[in-house]
């Protein structure tokens, strides 16, 4: 079957302040899970949103508190007890930064730096990116989290799309669980390789540390492409393109191949230096206490004109740097 993408301008999308107190389950979604079908009815909200309302008793199945995963039939009710704004009331407006490399009517592109939270969490109240984009333009109030559409991790940096519309967010949500949108990055990596390959390993929560995840068994499919740029004396420059989206996906599926992310503070493990490193070298990389994961090529079709789009980010100046230690080791021990 091949991939569709709705045609967002037909989907009426009630405003944030209408939804109705009751939804039926049409005919066509009977069969699916709770979650798929709300997603359907609710294209507005991310599934993790509705998934979470749901799990809170915000949405009701005949009245009845059920779990997610949970089979629907036609002509039964759900009863919402949401409120649509609070995605956004709650979080406050704030002057912070953000690089835009693209803005028109329908989306923003940022090129996220370093440190920069996406959005609020626990331990992260404010100073989020969504702080940042609800002060830039405050009618993303009116889509929820300020239009954001996918994550990067704290200390991941690049390019992300950010929808303005309630409308352009419905469509790039749509593309986004499609694998539409194409999400290409550049990681250095421990260790050389000799070439390129995928990973494809279902990825989960881990059994035992709640902030990490690990690949399972019963996990979420998960599939990574990587391509070698360059390799160096004890080092490797990839690309990667992300079939899936799972949290921390490039990340555990690196630590799979025993080739993790230079820097990661979770799945690296100890840092380990090459032999007869410079002091230079040695220094950047003890130096480097970030993932090593840049998101530099972003492609999609715009949600209004359908035209095929793409950016690109360099790579950050701290990772640039680090490259050029790693080109300057293999130099200088004849590996190159």
């Amino acid at each position: 079957m091949g991939l569709r993408v709705r045609n967002y301008s037909k989907v009426q999308i009630p405003a944030m302040s209408d939804l109705p107190e009751t939804l039926q389950i049409p005919q066509q979604l009977s069969g699916q899970r709770l979650d798929v079908a709300l997603s359907e009815l609710l294209p507005q909200f991310s599934r993790s949103r509705l998934q979470q309302w749901v799990q809170t008793g915000q949405i009701l199945l005949d009245g009845a508190i059920v779990k997610p995963k949970v089979k629907v039939f036609a002509t039964q009710l759900l009863s919402l007890k949401v409120s649509p704004g609070d995605e956004n009331a709650a979080c406050e407006p704030e002057d912070i930064a953000l690089e835009i490399v693209h803005q028109d009517a329908a989306l923003m592109v940022i090129n996220k730096p370093a440190g920069l939270v996406v959005h609020p969490a626990a331990g992260h109240r404010s100073g989020t990116l969504q702080n940042g984009l609800l002060y830039h333009d405050p009618g993303l109030s009116q889509v929820p989290r300020a239009g954001i559409v996918h994550r990067l991790d704290k200390d991941t940096t690049g390019l992300m799309v950010v929808a303005r519309t309630l409308q352009a967010h419905t469509y790039l949500v749509d593309q986004l669980q499609q694998r539409l949108i194409t999400r290409e990055y550049q990681a250095l990596v421990h260790g050389v390789l000799t070439g390129g390959g995928e990973v494809e390993q279902p990825i989960g929560r881990h059994p035992r540390d709640r902030l990490r995840m690990a690949i399972r068994d019963d996990g979420r499919e998960a599939l990574t492409h990587y391509r070698l740029l360059q390799r160096f004396r004890c080092h490797s420059h990839l690309q990667l393109k992300l079939d899936t989206g799972r949290t921390h996906q490039i990340r555990v599926h690196m630590q799979h191949l025993r080739h993790a992310v230079v820097g990661d503070p979770v799945y690296a493990g100890r840092m380990r230096l090459p032999p007869e490193a410079s002091a230079e070298f040695i220094a950047a990389l003890r130096g480097f206490d970030r993932q090593a994961l840049h998101a530099w090529r972003l492609s999609l079709q715009h949600p209004d004109s359908g035209a095929a789009l793409s950016w690109e980010a360099p790579l950050p100046v701290d990772m640039e740097a680090l490259r050029q230690q790693m080109l300057m080791d293999a130099r200088l021990h004849g590996k190159l």
